[in-house]
């Protein structure tokens, strides 16, 4: 930069020489020459001065960021050194510890060594005393075979022959009397044992019922949940299979119906209508649908839950389910869940009475009923079709047998088959855990249902008013009017021939036209 400024006065005097050379051919005035020659001079030193000033900042600037870098680079030299000198600090206190450390394992060292010699010591003085008493032990037997004119193996072999002859004896003498002692105690042993077990668990009496009482906040809910001309109550109950019964009762609604599933379903519908206040027949199976959707999943905790709370693991999935189906059934009016709990608990403390594994045997209690609970009707004897479930799922060749033995339908092979006959024996013939009334009650409106949907073109059929009335829905695609009719009269027919029943039973078919259409 400064080799350019220093060109400036030149090329301003050579350019002003030229313009007076203009003017000198133009035949300018010699005045004019000498005022232009004056004023290039004066041009010449303001550009020298100016360039000397330039020239003068610059350097000024240049030794400002020389002393700026230097300064830096100073405070990074001294920044270096710090650190440097607290790594050497750290170096230095490590050499200090390990020195330290190496000091006392040399002393450790010195010491092992010493203690190892002593052994060395203590150990040849062993030896020593050792072949000396070998020694001794030799002139002993030479003695004593001198005197009984036998060998060492001679006399060993004599005494063993004592001696088993002597135990034989005193194992034959045992054996006799522990037998003799079992036979008297054994029977009235076993009586303890299952007396104890009966008195350690505290039971229920569940009898299951076929009614549910719906509460309500006020009476004006009746009318809205019976709707116009009754469509509200109608569709609830072909929806839930459920008998609603309203009449004068004061803030209550009846539920009737012999399946706890449907009662429960309907139930939990009805809160949910009666709470969000929207009650149409559309809303109705909306809220139908969640709910079952709902029950579903509570069978599946339930199952859960009883599997904890019995402290059962690894057990399969789908008989998890099913043992939570169990709380929605009952066998001779007793819940079968409460039951197969009662049994479970029974087995495990029988179990371990008789030192067997207790887990095991309060597994094969739980699930010795599964096979009451199948989605769909079957011919083949709950224990069998149980017994068929387990072994499907992975359980355990002693779990299955107990299973499928617990009716004597096939050969007891494992201890844990007789304890859970036995306890369910106990469970159920307790007072008050079985009424035969109920359960056959329940048979014949399953049989009820059963037969409306052996015939084409039923959908849904539900046994309400206790067996006094059957009704089934139909396939409006499949069934005319005049076939419904028919259908009915059928249906009565099979109903007289097939059933035995007191009084009468009244068969209503039901068919309904939709016409559904969405708007976007």
């Amino acid at each position: 930069m400064e080799s350019y400024i220093s060109y400036i006065p030149t090329v301003i005097a050579l350019f002003v020489g030229l313009f007076l050379g203009v003017l000198l051919k133009k035949g300018k005035h010699k005045n004019l020459l000498e005022a232009a020659t004056k004023e290039a001079d004066e041009l010449l030193r303001n550009a020298k001065l100016e360039a000397e000033s330039t020239k003068k900042d610059k350097m000024l600037q240049a030794k400002e960021h020389f002393i700026e870098l230097k300064s830096k680079h100073d405070s990074e030299i001294h920044q270096r050194e710090k650190r440097i000198s607290e790594i050497e600090a750290k170096v230095r206190q490590l050499q200090s510890v390990a020195h330290k450390e190496v000091i006392k394992n040399t002393d450790l060292q010195h010491k092992l060594k010493e203690q190892t010699s002593l052994l060395e010591i203590k150990q040849s003085k062993v030896e020593a005393k050792e072949l000396e008493l070998d020694e001794k032990i030799k002139i002993q037997i030479a003695k004593l075979e001198a005197l009984s004119n036998l060998s060492a193996e001679e006399a060993k072999e004599e005494m063993m022959e004592s001696l088993k002859e002597k135990v034989k004896s005193d194992a034959m003498i045992f054996i006799q009397h522990s037998v003799e002692e079992a036979k008297l105690t054994a029977q009235q042993e076993a009586k303890k044992i299952i007396i104890n077990t009966i008195q350690r668990i505290g039971t229920e009496e569940a009898v299951d019922n076929c009614v549910s009482i719906f509460n309500l906040d006020s009476d004006d809910v009746k009318g809205r949940i019976i709707g116009r001309e009754g469509r509200n109550i109608r569709v609830l109950e072909a929806e839930t299979g459920v008998e609603i019964i309203v009449d004068d009762t004061p803030e209550a609604i009846i539920l009737s119906c012999f399946d706890p599933v449907r009662r429960e379903i309907a139930r939990l519908s009805l809160h949910r209508l009666v709470s969000d206040g929207r009650i149409h027949p559309a809303r109705i199976e909306e809220v139908v649908h969640k709910t079952r959707k709902q029950i579903e999943n509570e069978i599946v905790e339930v199952g859960k839950q009883t599997v904890i709370d019995l402290g059962i693991h690894g057990l399969h999935p789908e008989l998890v389910r099913v043992v939570g189906r169990m709380k929605y059934r009952s066998s001779y009016g007793q819940n079968l869940l409460q039951h197969s709990r009662e049994v479970a608990k029974l087995c495990g403390v029988m179990a371990s009475e008789l030192g067997l594994n207790s887990k095991m045997a309060k597994r094969a209690g739980l699930l010795h009923d599964i096979g009451k609970v199948p989605e769909e009707e079957a011919e083949t004897p709950h224990a069998l079709l149980g017994m068929e479930w387990a072994e499907k799922h992975g359980e355990k060749p002693e779990v299955c047998n107990a299973i499928g033995a617990h009716h004597d339908e096939i050969e007891m092979t494992s201890l844990l088959a007789p304890i859970v006959q036995v306890c369910d024996a106990i469970s159920g013939a307790r007072p008050g855990a079985r009424r035969q009334v109920l359960d056959s009650y329940v048979q014949r409106l399953k049989d009820l249902e059963k037969i409306a949907l052996d015939f084409n073109g039923v959908n849904k059929a539900y046994a309400i008013q206790a067996g006094r009335e059957l009704r089934v829905f139909v396939e409006s695609e499949k069934v005319s009017d005049n076939h419904a009719s028919r259908l009915s009269f059928e249906i009565s027919q099979k109903i007289q021939t097939d059933m035995t029943y007191p009084g009468q039973v009244k068969v209503t078919v039901i068919r309904e036209t939709r016409a559904v259409n969405v708007a976007k």
